[in-house]
């Protein structure tokens, strides 16, 4: 895994997926010949009387585009008297009705219902609110931090503050206020010298100068820590994300390599937090769910083509051994195909 990470090639000239907001990459399209409709009644009947037919669930959400699945859930109101959501969380569980909820979900409802239950309960889930921070640009920042304010009466970097503390917390904030520099040039010079003031940080002194890290890495733009990863190598012999994991400990260290990873690579970042979330015993199903529903409109092709680069196997036959079932097969019908 760290030669993945390790390189630096091309990097310069690569394209960002961090800002990326249109459907090029995406798996789920729009139907042609859509219908809400005739979708909602064929959802009613499927939910309607003893037992569910769950297949005519994950078949039609998950073959459709989250814009027309807003129109299927206005409809099926209108046609009930009840929201498909609440219908879905009365006739299902478990995996599968959370992943089905999420579909209809609008995205930046989604996000901030995702770092609200990151936050819910004992104990802070930072690595979902990791996830979420680094992976995605300052317009989807807003957009769930709006969504938050709406739904909560209060601002998210409120809560977000009697959650987490230290320089987690001043890193994080600073993301969450959605306002990294997006420029689409660097400047040679400033990354030079962020190189040499992120060396004499870290590697150069006894001990770290963390705020350093956290100024730069969360507030300039992708293209400018791009040079400025590559000037840093030049100058230290080391990546930055390896210093980062031999200087620093615990969710700083953690946020600071997630936001490196997707500075070079956002779908590679996102390929290995799915693999993560099927290795082993027992199965990460918010992880999956979430990373599946949120970019399959958006580059969960890229994110597949990174898996398979990654783990020399496809991201559809690591979901098809780990998950089974109709919950498996509606991840399958996002994924959309094999590679």
């Amino acid at each position: 895994m760290a030669s993945v990470w390790d390189e630096l090639d091309g990097l310069l000239d690569s394209p960002s997926s961090l800002t990326m907001e249109t459907g090029e990459k995406g798996t789920v399209k729009s139907k042609a010949g859509f219908n809400a409709k005739e979708d909602a009644k064929a959802l009613c009947e499927a939910i309607k009387g003893f037992g569910t037919n769950e297949n005519i669930l994950a078949e039609i959400l998950a073959r459709r585009s989250n814009a027309q699945r807003q129109e299927i859930c206005k409809a099926y109101q209108e046609a009930t008297g009840r929201t498909l959501v609440s219908d879905l969380e009365g006739d299902t569980a478990g995996a599968f009705e959370r992943l089905l909820v999420g579909l209809v979900t609008p995205p930046a409802q989604y996000d901030c219902l995702e770092v609200t239950r990151a936050m819910q309960g004992p104990g802070t889930e930072e690595s979902t609110l990791i996830e979420i921070f680094a992976s995605r640009s300052n317009k989807q920042i807003k957009a769930f931090s709006d969504v938050y304010l709406a739904d909560k009466g209060r601002k998210l970097t409120h809560d977000l503050k009697s959650e987490i503390s230290g320089d987690f917390e001043t890193a994080l904030l600073i993301l969450a206020e959605g306002n990294r520099d997006e420029g689409k040039t660097a400047d040679p010079e400033k990354a030079k010298k962020d190189a040499k003031a992120l060396y004499e940080a870290g590697e150069k002194k006894w001990g770290t100068d963390e705020s350093k890290f956290i100024d730069i890495l969360c507030h300039r733009s992708v293209p400018q820590l791009r040079k400025t990863l590559v000037e840093y190598k030049a100058i230290s012999g080391k990546t930055l994300q390896q210093s980062i994991e031999g200087e620093m400990t615990g969710p700083l260290e953690d946020l600071l390599v997630a936001v490196v990873k997707c500075v070079k690579n956002v779908p590679a970042y996102l390929a290995e937090r799915l693999r993560n979330s099927m290795k082993g015993i027992g199965t990460d199903e918010a992880t999956l769910n979430r990373i599946m529903v949120s970019r399959s409109e958006l580059d969960l092709l890229n994110i597949r083509a990174e898996y398979k680069k990654m783990y020399k196997c496809s991201l559809l036959s690591s979901i098809a051994s780990d998950v089974s079932g109709v919950y498996g097969d509606c991840l399958k019908i996002i994924c959309g195909g094999d590679d």
